[in-house]
């Protein structure tokens, strides 16, 4: 392993045993089949192999099949769309397939649509003695997308495990694998920059992605803010590759009883990747890729399950992506290789992820400063890039996380885990600031050497009971996060040029540091405890929940490896929330949480220097509503977070600053109509410095944080031409200050892309092209700013293709 503290344990393998690749199981486990004569439902299983349909009916008609998968491997379903009654619904997902149903007392079952057998009294079908496998959907399985397939039912809420968004008394949203490759994305950046409530403050062309949730930065640091399958400490530092993501999660507001205290402190919300599994149904996918001008790559996706009932799965993404930027003078190269293996046994669930990446850049790019007092000129060409040609940076990640469960009882399940990364940056560049209106620009060219390691353990128990009238869902969780960042840098000549008409300076020769100390060390301890309580069949929940977290941190010096500053200080975290669905499609709840961050180290010009703070706690309240009309489902939240900092008041450095963000989140998702998709979404926010150490500030908006967000995209199957849907995205930002003064402003930037999709079939293989193009109109904008003060160049007008085939 190329880090210390990974641990072998085990953890959560969130499937159910569907179908099998041989063998005979059911589809969902239940007492028999639902009569005939059962209200008709609303389905949207879209078109595909007969085993997928098959498998997202059963669960969504809450039915139980048998299938011999063997039998219907190669077959397609034309798909569901509408209202059915169960055995309508199976007929119609059979048409063609020459299989039919029938009802037995075990439950449906596949047969040839020659096979004849006798109906018994109660109209169930008779047919030859059948082999019926236990297999009941576990409460860890992925949730169902919702209608129109961009975004899922439900996600992992932290220690609360998987919920259904009717359920969740958080705003949490779960992209889906299909919209992942539908927007071609390449990076988890990709895919979360189409959310109201999220933005980018990353720069275009840079190396590392960095995010705002509800106003407050997110992986602005050194330290990953992303988690992986739940927990700190696998995903890679600074960019995550979209290649082995399932779905991307993003909820919103604290999360420090949930998932744990974040490495970097972030409080607005947090970013999950569930990573890829293999499905019942064999995936051998290809892809092409172009990106304007000269970007090509390939992605390799396959997926087997072995065993005489599927148990095991091998899941493997890989691609390479390189050539010329649409940025002057950049060309970037990457390569991904990911490998998730994984065991589902009738107890034993367990799961084994490796992963590595590379990421390459000749004159990567980066946000500017602006110097004091300098008005924001307006933004360049997004093709303008003033990092000198002879400028570079590489990133390289590994890491590896295993997990495990076992059921003890059909009610209680123990869980663990345990993995960690490692981070080798090495990179040659400066910062650049902007000097005066014209646009001219000093940096200082830096040979920096960063080395990362992170570790992850935890454990604990999940249990299912009543008590009266009232169920339980509770969990007991122990967790460990440990981190430890080295790093070493020369300087070099500083470098003069402007940001319209960019300037290449002779090359220097800036020798790469001596040697890489150790300056910082943090270990994160915790033990949480949650229990959901419900009455009148979950239409009334109440959640609560407990954190103890412990924060361990040293500081060294780079030169002597001395430690310089020492912290270790312990907070509790609490948490409450409610759940009222008056009707099965409306939910009402509200919640308080909770979160932490790291307090600071008084500097050595206060009285009090050298003096650790307690943590910070913010606290967030909101409340909100979810409506789901089956095909189409919308929210809205009203939120407000607080946040406090360290500030010298006078000659003492205290936790005396405050910023308050209050906010209005509104969103819809699904299917408008049948041919017509739309995820769409605004986000309003009021934030401000409510408290701070001059009056002059006090009262201000934060650096970064707009006041409205907004998106839409929406993707229209034309009925000229079945096969071709055309997509339109819409994303506008309002304006964001640069410093605390207010001094200095980006404007408002609104940007348009335009796509399309067309799928068809080529000797006998499924083939989708997709084609897109970013900022039609070529609109020149400053996209955001870091929380740090960064002012971040928006990207050009830029072309993306892909083709994708089954083999």
């Amino acid at each position: 392993m190329p880090f210390k503290h990974a641990r072998a344990a085990v953890l959560p393998l969130a499937a159910a045993l569907l179908f099998t690749t041989a063998g005979v199981v059911p589809a969902r486990a239940q007492s028999a089949a639902q009569p005939a004569g059962q209200p008709a439902a609303r389905y949207d299983i879209p078109a595909g192999p007969l085993a997928d349909a098959l498998n997202h009916f059963a669960q969504q008609s809450g039915t139980a099949i048998v299938v011999d998968a063997d039998k219907v491997k190669g077959l397609r379903s034309p798909g569901l769309r509408g209202s059915y009654g169960v055995d309508e619904g199976f007929a119609a997902l059979l048409q063609g397939s020459g299989y039919r149903i029938a009802r037995t007392p075990a439950g449906y079952v596949l047969v040839a649509a020659s096979v004849a057998g006798q109906a018994g009294a109660d109209g169930a079908m008779t047919l030859p003695e059948v082999t019926v496998s236990a297999g009941a959907t576990h409460p860890d399985a992925l949730p169902q997308a919702y209608a129109g397939g961009q975004v899922a039912r439900g996600g992992r809420i932290g220690v609360l495990g998987n919920r259904d968004i009717m359920d969740t008394p958080f705003s949490v949203t779960s992209y889906t694998a299909k919209k992942i490759e539908d927007d071609q994305a390449t990076t988890v950046a990709d895919v979360v920059a189409g959310d109201p409530s999220v933005r980018t403050s990353g720069q275009t062309g840079g190396m590392l992605d960095a995010f705002f949730i509800r106003g407050f930065p997110v992986g602005e640091g050194n330290l990953g803010e992303i988690s992986f399958d739940g927990v700190y400490g696998v995903a890679p530092n600074y960019r995550v590759f979209a290649d082995y993501a399932e779905r991307i999660e993003v909820i919103k507001g604290p999360t420090a009883l949930l998932s744990g205290m974040s490495p970097s402190s972030s409080i607005g919300g947090g970013i999950n990747i569930v990573p890829k599994r293999a499905a019942d149904t064999d995936l051998t996918r290809l892809t092409a890729e172009y990106v304007g001008t000269s970007q090509f790559g390939g992605q390799l996706d396959v997926g087997r399950r072995f065993g005489p009932n599927g148990e095991f799965g091998v899941r493997f993404n890989g691609s390479y992506r390189g050539g010329d930027t649409p940025l002057d003078n950049q060309s970037r190269e990457a390569r991904v290789g990911a490998l998730a293996l994984d065991y589902r046994g009738e107890r034993l669930r367990a799961s084994l992820d490796l992963l590595e990446q590379k990421e390459e850049f000749n004159a990567p790019s980066r946000p500017f400063l602006i110097a004091a007092g300098v008005p924001v000129p307006s933004a360049p060409d997004g093709r303008r890039n003033i990092t000198q040609p002879w400028a570079w940076s590489e990133v390289t990640d590994r890491a590896a996380l295993l997990r495990g469960e076992y059921d003890l009882t059909d009610s209680v399940t123990v869980f663990a885990d345990a993995g960690g990364g490692w981070t080798d940056v090495e990179r040659l560049f400066g910062t650049p600031t902007i000097l005066n209106a014209r646009g001219d620009t000093s940096e200082t060219p830096e040979h920096y050497k960063f080395d990362v390691e992170r570790s992850t353990l935890d454990a604990g128990l999940r249990a299912r009971f009543d008590t009266a009238m009232v169920s339980h869902s509770m969990t007991v969780q122990a967790s460990r996060y440990h981190d430890t960042l080295s790093r070493g840098l020369t300087g070099g000549r500083a470098v003069a040029s402007n940001i319209y008409s960019p300037v290449d300076r002779i090359a220097q020769s800036v020798a790469a540091p001596g040697w890489v100390p150790k300056i910082s060390e943090t270990d994160l301890t915790g033990v949480a405890l949650s229990d959901t309580l419900g009455i009148l069949n979950d239409r009334v929940q109440l959640v609560l929940g407990v954190r103890q977290q412990t924060i361990k941190s040293e500081n060294f010096s780079a030169t002597t490896g001395a430690t310089t500053s020492s912290y270790k200080k312990s907070t509790v975290t609490p948490m409450a929330a409610l759940v009222l669905k008056p009707r099965d499609s409306v939910t009402v709840y509200a919640n308080y949480i909770e979160g932490l961050s790291k307090g600071d180290v008084a500097p050595t010009t206060a009285v009090n220097a050298g003096e650790a703070l307690s943590p910070y706690v913010a606290k967030q309240y909101e409340a909100g509503v979810k409506l789901d009309f089956g095909q189409l489902g919308a929210s809205a939240s009203l939120f407000q977070i607080t946040k406090p900092s360290g500030q010298l008041t006078g000659n003492v450095y205290s936790a005396g600053g405050e910023q308050r963000n209050r906010g209005l989140e509104l969103s819809v998702f699904g299917e408008v109509a049948p041919s017509v998709r739309l995820l769409a979404g605004v986000t309003f926010v009021d934030a401000e410095l409510t408290r701070t150490n001059s009056a002059a500030t006090r009262g201000n908006t934060p650096v970064g944080v707009p006041k409205m967000l907004a998106n839409l995209s929406a993707e229209w199957d034309t009925p000229f031409l079945d096969a071709l849907t055309l997509v339109g995205n819409v994303a506008h930002t309002g304006g964001q200050y640069v410093n605390v003064a207010n001094t200095q402003r980006i404007p408002a930037w609104t940007r348009l892309d335009l796509g399309a999709r067309y799928r068809t079939t080529i000797h006998d293989r499924p083939v989708t092209v997709r084609a897109t193009v970013q900022n039609v109109l070529d609109t020149e904008y400053w996209s955001g700013v870091a929380s740090w003060g960064g002012v971040s160049q928006g990207a050009p007008r830029t072309a993306l293709l892909s083709v994708s085939t089954d083999f």
